[in-house]
């Protein structure tokens, strides 16, 4: 029998287990038929087609799970082309039958995924709320009187109440997180330019991401790798050059009390700061920052001339077919009339001056954490205020884009009724998306709220993030190369980074090597030996600059194993044995940097 919330390794698992790609559509169809949410489609895809693709995958690929994503049931946005349904947008009077597969769709089509449907969403993706569509308006899976967030609403709902393992969405604003929050679901906003737009209907083209919503931070990961890769028919894709974050010890810029704001929603207050203490536990440093910069960006992409790009989306449609738009819809797009090619370049002058603003703050972290939505609303004050509540939606979310950041959205618990989820995003510099992932994934499994509508679902271990391969080198040092030493510049000027300070294990011993300029410690390990453990750092540089700092070592020095307190073994400064006779041992001091303090107490 297969769980409520159909995530990639359970349902992997039912594979390996027996279960065929069309045992699990009749499942879908199943689902699908039992739905009480009308609004979730646009367009199912039709039974027997589906039939007939599991039937397909099976004869491409008979071996279960021989595929990524071997028989996974997906859902797709209706701004999103798959070829054999329509797209839509949201206007019927829009609506074209695309001849092929957008380039995400063709790959996760080409990985074993299989299309379920095309999904509603806010007309021409304008909205976070999921109300502005003709095709109804999908709802919260906890409580119907709720909106379902947007545009990306259908798409979250799918997967929240286990129709799909994952849906595409897009993200412009926070479509492709602010759903994830009303939902209970993980919503991976990928660094602008990092999946692909060909085959996507633009809504401001230059700032528009594909998105997966997802159970977990594993599964949505594993979604967005299959989708990514630079795609030349899509004048924004970029060639990624990842980016690493602190694997301990991570910074984390938290909303201090002059930006909170949380429309008077205390209930979602309370699970931010929940989830501040959460990320204390895991080991973050948590550093309130200034928002405004921020927040003065995000006012931009709606109150500023980026609205010129979403006219420029439909310039050609909504000057013969505007009475076919939604009317708050058409309000927005044509409220681009205001704006001219002056005010185009006045606002990258603003957003410049504010991306340098924002680059003081960053100084000081490694990563933001967000709400994702300071509140909601039910569907009833949605429709009576659309503008104005709307825009309390993308409070913290519309920056994103505009400075190309990566974002993974993680739901936050539920209300103190146990009755509406909340989310919280984490923002990292741009290509940080998979070092963002562990903390991310981390976060998720320690708040233990379930999976989508299933609150009692337990997260499966299979599914959890790793730290990503970054191609650098391990190293631990332990004097004159610490933070603020003398010889620290040799691992910073190649581009080193700090990834945290611990210690040694209790069976090490710290003597001053006697001669050496500037001093330097000898570091050895005596087996028996019941110390304290030593302080040192370790450090990440890449492979050539590794490589011409073990060149440059003096004897008696060198590079060895070095075990620390968790036991972990790290590449790191050695000293022979013989170099320690009648020196100055200082391992009651604790570290290198206690002893250069005592010289110059004395």
């Amino acid at each position: 029998m297969l769980p409520t919330i159909l995530d990639l390794s359970s349902l992997k698992t039912a594979y390996a287990a027996g279960l065929t790609p069309l045992a699990l559509v009749e499942e879908v169809i199943a689902r699908r038929r039992a739905s009480d949410d009308p609004a979730i489609f646009i367009t199912e895809t039709p039974d027997d087609v589906l039939r007939t693709a599991a039937g397909e995958l099976m004869a491409r690929a008979p071996e279960p799970n021989s595929l990524p994503l071997w028989g996974v049931p997906f859902a797709v946005k209706d701004n999103i082309d798959a070829a054999g349904l329509p797209t839509t947008a949201a206007c019927p009077a829009f609506a074209y039958d695309p001849a092929t597969d957008s380039t995400v769709v063709a790959r996760l089509k080409a990985a074993g995924a299989l299309v379920i449907g095309k999904t509603n969403l806010d007309q021409f993706a304008t909205g976070l709320n999921g109300t502005r569509s003709p095709y109804g308006a999908p709802r919260s899976v906890f409580d119907k009187a709720y909106v379902s967030g947007g545009s990306s609403s259908g798409s979250a709902v799918t997967v929240a109440s286990g129709l799909a393992s994952f849906a595409l969405g897009t993200d412009t604003a926070g479509s492709g997180r602010v759903p994830a929050a009303f939902n209970n679901l993980v919503g991976i906003k990928p660094t602008p330019g990092l999946v692909p737009n060909v085959g996507v209907v633009p809504a401001c083209r230059s700032v528009d991401v594909v998105t997966v919503f997802a159970a977990t931070v594993g599964d949505g990961v594993a979604i967005r790798k299959v989708v990514d890769g630079y795609d030349a028919g899509d004048p924004y894709s970029r060639k990624a050059v990842p980016a690493s974050l602190p694997v301990a010890g991570l910074r984390i810029g938290v909303l201090d009390g002059t930006e909170r704001e949380f429309f008077g929603n205390r209930q979602v207050e309370v699970l931010y700061d929940a989830a501040i203490e959460r990320a204390k536990s895991l080991g973050a440093t948590i550093v309130p920052f200034d928002y405004a910069p921020f927040r003065q960006a995000a006012e931009l992409l709606y109150n500023g001339p980026w609205v010129a790009e979403r006219l420029a989306a439909v310039k050609d449609f909504i000057g013969t077919n505007a009475d076919d738009f939604d009317p708050t819809v058409r309000t927005i797009i044509e409220g681009a009339k205001a704006y001219d090619a002056v005010a185009a370049f006045e606002g990258q002058y603003k957003l410049g001056a504010l991306r340098q603003k924002t680059l003081v703050e960053w100084e000081k972290l490694d990563v933001l954490m967000l709400p994702t939505s300071p509140t909601t609303y039910t569907v009833e004050d949605m429709l009576a205020d659309p503008i104005v509540h709307n825009g309390h939606f993308g409070r913290y979310t519309n920056f994103a884009n505009l400075f190309g950041y990566a974002a993974i959205a993680i739901p936050a618990g539920f209300d103190s009724d146990d009755h509406l989820p909340a989310g919280v995003t984490l923002f990292g510099p741009s290509f940080s998306d998979d070092a963002l992932a562990p903390f991310a994934d981390a976060m998720h499994r320690t708040l233990a709220a379930g999976m989508g509508k299933d609150k009692s679902a337990v997260i499966p271990d299979a599914s959890r993030v790793g730290e990503p391969d970054d191609g650098l080198v391990t190293i631990v040092v332990v004097g004159a190369h610490l933070t603020g030493m003398p010889l620290n510049h040799e691992l910073t000027g190649p581009g080193g980074r700090l990834v945290k300070t611990c210690r040694t294990a209790a069976d090490y011993r710290l003597f001053v090597l006697p001669n050496t300029v500037p001093p330097k410690p000898g570091l050895i390990r005596e087996p028996g030996f019941a110390g304290k453990g030593l302080e040192v750092e370790v450090w990440k540089v890449t492979p050539a600059a590794f490589g011409r700092f073990v060149q440059n070592i003096p004897a008696p020095l060198g590079i060895g194993k070095v075990t620390l307190d968790d036991a972990s073994q790290v590449s790191g400064f050695l000293c022979e044995p013989y170099a320690i006779k009648g020196a100055q041992e200082v391992t009651e001091l604790g570290g290198w940097r206690a002893y250069i303090a005592s010289r110059s107490k004395a």
